[in-house]
């Protein structure tokens, strides 16, 4: 399997906490064994997703840089499109734009959540695509509001950067169906939580779907399992609802999490058979044959997200799926 194959293309996730001293060598390495994306985060209290996208594409060669994702009630639509104008133009054809309501706890903790988080993703995306293509946008919306606005045609890019919805609810999915490039689905992704979401995305014309997966590549399965299962401890939430009830175990995993003292006691104690349905761990043969049952559910980017105690030597790990 090739990093860009006729069934889709292998990504790789750049850690949130990857400490600063190996950010751009781990990206440089992604680059250079053959990973056709790398994925930045934006997560709160770490690292901003531009500033992170800006400085891998300048250091890297020819691999194409999502940012996953950028919530929308945190910057401004304008300013957001003169940013992604900037990236565009200067690297042509690699760069690409997740947007989304972001986790309700961090924004309400940053004093950003608003009343209605759908409308307001409608009205951004929708303006972000009208400036980022070069027209005036002109847009009296509920929260976002612009005057004929138009980005000046020296900062236009050649290549407009595809534009996808960070989202998981039916609404939010069908929204991103109707005006994003694609929709960026949050780990654990599951070829069931694919089909389910297509069914919300219903999208009429041709549309990216780009996921998120905990991966352990080992030729020990046993060993990949155990190093995995720390990356787990957030999967009992009910925030992860969506990606749990497509794999018919959601019930007994949430009363697992009740029963369990601590979010790394619920980790240890979920059984084998979930685990491996919640994580792409083992050999490379396996784990590159969970890659494809993806790309058959419609998945057109697998973004494969390192862990354990050293990303790049798990990077390094990735790589053998190649």
């Amino acid at each position: 399997m090739s990093p860009q194959d006729a069934s889709g293309t292998i990504g790789v996730l750049l850690p949130r906490d990857i400490p600063h001293a190996d950010l751009i060598p781990f990206a440089q390495e992604a680059d250079d064994y053959g990973f056709g994306e790398l994925w930045v985060v934006e997560d709160l209290g770490y690292r901003g997703g531009l500033v992170q996208a800006a400085t891998v594409l300048a250091r890297t060669r020819r691999i194409r840089v999502g940012v996953g994702l950028l919530p929308a009630a945190a910057r401004n639509v304008a300013f957001a499109a003169m940013e992604a104008a900037t990236l565009a133009q200067l690297h042509p054809g690699r760069l690409d734009l997740a947007v989304g309501h972001g986790m309700p706890d961090w924004m309400r903790s940053a004093g950003a959540w608003p009343a209605s988080p759908l409308t307001l993703l409608g009205e951004y995306i929708h303006t972000l695509k009208t400036l980022l293509a070069g027209r005036p946008a002109d847009m009296d919306g509920r929260y976002v509001r612009l005057d004929g606005l138009c980005l000046d045609p020296s900062v236009l890019p050649e290549h407009v950067p595809d534009i996808f919805a960070g989202v998981r609810g039916p609404k939010s999915l069908a929204l991103s169906g109707e005006v994003a490039d694609g929709t960026l689905l949050a780990e654990p992704v599951s070829p069931e939580y694919v089909r389910h979401a297509l069914t919300s995305i219903n999208a009429q014309r041709p549309h990216r779907i780009a996921t998120y997966n905990i991966t352990v590549v080992d030729d020990d399965p046993h060993a990949a399992l155990a190093t995995a299962r720390p990356a787990l401890a957030p999967l009992g939430d009910p925030d992860w609802a969506p990606h749990i009830v497509p794999l018919g175990f959601h019930d007994e995993l949430a009363a697992l999490r009740r029963t369990s003292k601590s979010a790394q006691e619920f980790a240890q104690a979920i059984p084998e058979e979930w685990a491996h349905r919640l994580a792409l761990t083992g050999t490379p043969d396996h784990v590159r044959a969970r890659i494809q049952d993806l790309f058959t559910s419609g998945v057109t980017t697998a973004v494969l997200s390192p862990v354990g105690p050293d990303y790049r030597s798990a990077l390094a790990g990735l790589a053998k799926v190649l």
